[in-house]
């Protein structure tokens, strides 16, 4: 099995530690997937050329995931601010002059050759990369993540193009999750799958409903964890194509994140030359 994930790299920045650690959502999607057992996994994404983006690139290196086709530009990179309460990761409005802030990733050709031969790719709402989902579908299928962007219009124009529709729907009542996962497989997309907080998962594969309770852990740090869950669906859904098997597999994952620091770890400390 083979994936590729498209998309944003960040140093998460906990303020009250003075570490930074590597994120973004595709880049955790890309290392939770190797680490559970995905053959091969790729990232290709536009990279700062500060020591911050260095600390990234060494992290992939570790974690056996290749970034070869990816970019890097003369900026800093993303690194949102961090707050830890009760385990609970709230974000702080970072710097808005980033590299992923400046600079929109445009795939070409021979990019769509590399990604031909993999079995998924990953994207996600903060990949600024909608306009060549049409593109990627052709060559792969895809898996994406939606956050908190339920609008319609939003929906109907991502859709047609992805297999894995991924949100996090936490506040969402129950009338909304039908309507989501309507909304999703009307315009084309097969498995549909909700993250709830402390009440679970929901997931829909062409309108059979399935439920996955949390796994119970030490909460020490909830960064990562709905990236591992997609992660740890991916890789078992692909490999068994079991729904209950896979949404087993991606809780007992998350319930892991959950045990640790940062969203795989690698804690860097900040660089007193570099401000926050």
């Amino acid at each position: 099995m083979k994936m590729i994930a498209i998309g944003d790299n960040v140093v998460d920045c906990y303020l009250d530690q003075q570490l930074y650690y590597p994120g973004g959502n595709a880049v955790n999607v890309a290392v939770h997937c190797k680490r559970n057992g995905f053959e091969e996994c790729a990232y290709i994404g536009i990279f700062g050329n500060d020591k911050k983006a260095d600390h990234i690139r060494r992290t992939l290196e570790l974690e056996q995931v290749t970034y070869e086709l990816s970019r890097q530009v003369f900026a800093r990179s993303g690194a949102p601010g961090v707050q830890l309460v009760e385990g609970n990761r709230v974000f702080v409005a970072g710097p808005k002059d980033t590299a992923q802030h400046i600079v929109r990733l445009r795939l070409m050709p021979y990019d769509l050759e590399y990604i031909a031969t993999f079995d998924v790719c990953h994207t996600s709402c903060y990949s600024n990369i909608e306009g060549e989902l049409g593109s990627i579908s052709k060559h792969c299928d895809i898996s994406f993540d939606f956050s908190t962007n339920y609008s319609t219009e939003y929906l109907q124009a991502v859709c047609p193009h992805i297999r894995y529709a991924f949100f996090s729907g936490a506040e969402l009542p129950e009338e909304r999750l039908d309507l989501l996962i309507e909304t999703c497989h009307s315009s084309g997309t097969a498995i549909v799958g909700i993250t709830l907080g402390e009440r679970g998962a929901l997931f829909s594969r062409n309108g059979e409903r399935y439920v996955q309770a949390v796994k119970p852990t030490t909460v020490v740090d909830t960064m990562g964890a709905g990236d591992s869950f997609i992660a740890g669906f991916l890789t078992s859904f692909i490999k068994h194509g079991d729904m209950e098997q896979a949404l087993d597999y991606a809780a007992d994952r998350a319930a892991v994140t959950c045990t640790f620091y940062g969203a795989y770890g690698y804690p860097h400390p900040f660089e007193t030359e570099e401000a926050w």
